[in-house]
């Protein structure tokens, strides 16, 4: 909810003010400590406190690439957006300067090719000193109107693309921005017209010690009636210089945007390569992700086929063991009928050497021992004589004889 843009906000340049910040870095601003505590909740009229305190400006630095705050206060304003008046307030404050440099920098981003022109071009005669924080997180000295300078002409600026704006000569033909004008054109203009007038009395005193046939006075009317001589001539040569000042700067300008445009090549050049390389990694990656997927999957067949053969070897080794079992059973009752087999016949015959008086006696014998052990079992010949008749009265009940 923090960081979820203004619902009355409008989209600038097609999409949401906030991706004007490459997704990185707008994902590193919402993890700075300063975005969590000194920024949650700001409006637009307590973010001019906040913008009051910086004491420097910059991308980001580091190993781990953090944001200053006055990233987090741009972020802050793309999210909110505040109006326009309020923009070009902070542009027009000349006691903060870094509060000038965030609305400048906010204008740049958010503001349209004509607003851009008419808010910044000012900034140049505002030669402040300010202090930059670069990438390695040191400190350098630059201006404001070398910020200025970097926001009309280049096409980054802080670590981030800054959008792309036309340029000033194209604006001028299209009628939709006037000529610039220095601030020190009057100082320029005011300097001039005192040295044609030091120039013009010295000529006019000069012509009168030279030609004493004409008069002083008519000198001096037909100077300030403009139709002196001298005062064409002086006319004629600041034309000539104002053309030839105006031909170098345009000589200039051309220059000027010829090394820009050679740079901004350049830049995309760079960038381009940056994602020849990004591309060539992601492909890589791609590969690689490929790779490994095939790896997982040659590994799920392996193990489908393992476990397969260990249960093929496991249904051998059933039948194995029901086979060995049956042949074990069949042999078990083999030998049972077998043994009946034996019995029987030895039931069914009778021994030669055996003798009638001898199976008399070898059949009683069985029937005294069975005796013996039914009076042993009885308990009624216990030594102990109250066991003795507790046995008798068990036995006569057909309970078990105590021992």
């Amino acid at each position: 909810m923090a960081n979820r843009t203004d619902p009355a906000a409008k989209s600038i340049h097609g999409t949401n003010p906030q991706n004007l910040v490459e997704k990185i870095l707008r994902s590193k601003i919402y993890q700075n400590t300063y975005w969590k505590e000194q920024c949650f909740g700001l409006t637009a009229e307590t973010l001019v406190d906040k913008a009051m305190e910086l004491d420097h400006l910059g991308g980001t630095y580091g190993g781990s690439r953090k944001p200053t705050p006055f990233m987090c206060l741009i972020l802050k304003m793309l999210q909110i957006q505040p109006d326009k008046e309020i923009v070009v307030e902070f542009i027009k404050n000349d006691e903060y300067k870094y509060v000038r440099v965030l609305g400048a920098f906010y204008m740049r981003l958010t503001g349209s090719v004509t607003d851009v022109y008419r808010y910044l071009e000012p900034l140049y005669n505002d030669y402040r000193k300010l202090r930059l924080k670069l990438s390695e997180g040191k400190f350098c000295l630059t201006h404001v109107d070398e910020v200025i300078d970097e926001l009309l002409t280049k096409d980054y600026s802080c670590d981030i693309a800054l959008p792309r704006v036309q340029k000033r000569w194209t604006l001028e033909a299209c009628g939709l921005l006037e000529p610039r004008r220095s601030a020190l054109e009057d100082d320029f203009e005011e300097e001039e017209e005192k040295e044609e007038e030091e120039q013009a009395m010295d000529s006019v005193e000069d012509d009168t010690h030279e030609k004493a046939s004409i008069p002083f006075i008519f000198l001096c009317y037909n100077y300030y009636r403009g139709r002196s001589p001298i005062r064409e001539r002086d006319r004629d040569r600041r034309r000539d210089r104002q053309y030839r000042d105006r031909d170098y700067e345009r000589d200039y300008g051309r220059g000027r945007e010829r090394d820009r445009d050679r740079d901004r090549d350049r830049d995309r050049e760079r960038d381009r390569d940056k994602d020849r390389d990004r591309d060539r990694d992601r492909e890589r990656d791609r590969h690689r992700l490929r790779d490994d997927r095939d790896y997982g999957r040659e590994r799920e067949r392996e193990r489908d086929r393992e476990g397969r053969e260990r249960e093929r070897r496991d249904r051998e080794r059933g039948r194995r063991r029901s086979r060995s079992r049956s042949r074990s059973r069949d042999r078990r009752d083999r030998d049972h009928e077998d043994g009946d087999h034996r019995k029987r016949r030895t039931r069914g015959s009778v021994s030669p050497r055996r003798r009638p008086e001898d199976d008399g006696s070898t059949r009683d014998e069985p029937k005294k021992k069975k005796e013996k052990k039914e009076k042993k079992s009885d308990g009624t010949d216990h030594p102990d004589p109250e066991i003795a008749e507790a046995n008798r009265l068990r036995a006569s009940l057909g309970l078990k004889p105590l021992k």
